[in-house]
This record gives C-alpha cells, structure tokens and sequence, in this order.
C-alpha cells in the first residue's frame, strides 16, 4: 500500500471556455468536478497504475462531503480525517484556443489542535501498512509550519520511505527532517536555495537534508540529484494542453517505481512519461494512457556529470 497525505484537499472545478479574455463574460463548455489535492491527485494515477492507494488528511462541510461522495466509486481507499471547518475548493479554467489554463485556489480550512491531534492518530496508524507514503500540497490554516517535518520524522521512524512535495517555509521545515525525496519544481526549488540554476539549486537542496531531490523543470522534463548519479529525464518534444496535475503524476510514477524496486533513470523514465500525458488529460489526477504508453520508449533520460 502506498499512503498519499493531503492536508489541504479541495473539491476541484475544472471549466473549459473557447477562449479566456479578461474583463468579458464567458460561456462555459464543459464542467468537472472532482475530489482533488495533490495527494488525492497522486493517489488517482497511483491507482490507474494498478497500486493500492490510501488517502488521508482533512475533509470537512459541504464541499468536503461532495469530495467523499466523489472519491467513493474511485479505487483509492478514504481515510479521511473529518474537520469542522469546510473544505476548501479550486477553479481551473482551460482555454481551448491556447491549451492553457488559469487557477484559483480557496484557501483551506482551519483545522483545531484536536482534529490535528486525530490526524497525527490516522497517520501513525497506517503508516504501519504502507510500502512508501508522498505527503502533498499546502497547509490549511491552524497547522504549524513544521508539520510536514513532523510527518518526514514518524515515517523515519517507521522505515517507511518518504517523499515531500511542497513549498516555501513547510518546505524549509521538512526538508531538515531529511525525507527520502523532495520533489519541488523550478520556482519553489530557486526559493528554497536562491538559485536559478537547476542542477546547483538541487545539490544544495539535498545538502539541506534530503536524500535524494527530483526537480520539475516545466516543458525541460526532471532533473534528479541522488546518492546514486545525477540525470535528467525529458519528452521528445514539449506539449501543449492542461499542465494541471502533471507534477503529481511524476509524484505517482516516482512513488510506484520506487516499491516496485525500478533503478533511477528507469523511475525517472515513467515519471516524465506519465507528467507529459497528464497534459493530454482534460483534468488533474487522469493521464492518457495511449500516451503514456508511447511516451515511455521515447522519453530520453541522460546522465549528468557527477562533480559538485
């Protein structure tokens, strides 16, 4: 089994328009509603993978209930944690002309030091039974900033392998907690060390902690720095369509490849792979499967050179 954390989940709207132009109305052509979260997301492809997958975190109020609804008929187990407070939900609008989308994101709940306190309960409980656990996306509010450090340490210490998929000071916190793997994209990597640089900015993130880092680099594929070598995985060529959920696919192809005891450049190989036809994806948490399929004799994984 393989335990996706979101502590932050949402109830995700997906609206396709034409085209997006500011300051105008627009006529919707297509709605999705989803459950969603990055480790909802992640569990989803998991899933599709042919992996057990175990999701747990918050849920609360109507929208938390419609995303429960939503998760049920998915073959992903629910072991959500309830909140008094309500959870959040996210809007994403496609833009067919383009291919490109547009998001916005509630903020999320506030949780009590109770509910976290029965989260923490959940959490130490099922790690017991997992091969590996991701733990996922922003913190609502009413959580400390050091709470992902918290989850890295317990699954340590339960010899569970761990990947944290964050950003900013949670980042910061949980990568001194030395998880197994980070896997933060271009942006969110240059925050943490202050460099553009990708391959310089993932050496200093594992010097801050992390065992291994998998960087997103965009349209550039993945850059990934291990005690075992340094490569780089990438598509053929970039694509376009809704990037949304790429980066959580990877989370899935590093997290599955990993239990299943695959070397690296081949992890790295399903992870972009499974990144790039997410895009083909109308909706985060899906990929296309024909794609992927192709994508993985094609995605080309290249040794970098190994000096500091």
């Amino acid at each position: 089994m393989i335990l996706t954390v979101t502590l932050n989940t949402a109830l995700d709207l997906t609206y396709t328009v034409p085209a997006l132009a500011p300051h105008t109305a627009h006529r919707v052509t297509e709605v999705a509603e989803r459950p969603g979260g990055k480790g909802v997301n992640v569990a989803r492809v998991l899933a599709a993978l042919g992996h057990e997958a175990v999701v747990t975190g918050f849920a609360g109020g109507p929208t938390g209930a419609v995303l429960r609804d939503l998760l049920a008929p998915l073959p992903v187990r629910d072991a959500l944690v309830p909140s008094s407070d309500a959870t959040r939900r996210t809007v994403t609008v496609v833009d067919t002309a383009t291919g490109d989308a547009t998001r916005f994101s509630e903020p999320g709940p506030v949780v009590t030091p109770g509910e976290w306190a029965a989260f923490v309960g959940t959490y130490q409980e099922l790690l017991s039974g997992a091969e590996a656990v991701a733990l996922c996306g922003s913190l609502p509010r009413g959580i400390h900033v050091g709470a992902y450090g918290e989850l890295v340490r317990r699954a340590r210490r339960a010899g569970v392998p761990v990947l944290l998929d964050t950003s900013g000071e949670p980042l910061r916190r949980g990568i001194a907690a030395r998880p197994d793997l980070v896997k933060p994209n271009a942006d969110e990597l240059a925050a943490l060390t202050g460099s553009r640089e990708p391959l310089r900015a993932a050496r200093d993130a594992r010097r801050r902690g992390a065992h291994a880092v998998v960087a997103s680099l965009g349209p550039d594929g993945l850059l990934a720095v291990t005690p075992d070598g340094t490569w780089s995985a990438a598509p053929p060529a970039p694509v376009a369509g809704n990037p949304t959920g790429a980066g959580d696919s990877a989370v899935a192809g590093l997290l599955s490849a990993l239990v299943e005891g695959v070397p690296w450049p081949g992890r790295l190989a399903r992870a972009a792979a499974l990144a790039t036809a997410t895009v083909y994806a109308p909706v985060a948490g899906e990929f296309d499967a024909a794609r992927y399929g192709e994508l993985l004799d094609v995605v080309t994984v290249t040794e970098e050179a190994t000096a500091a």
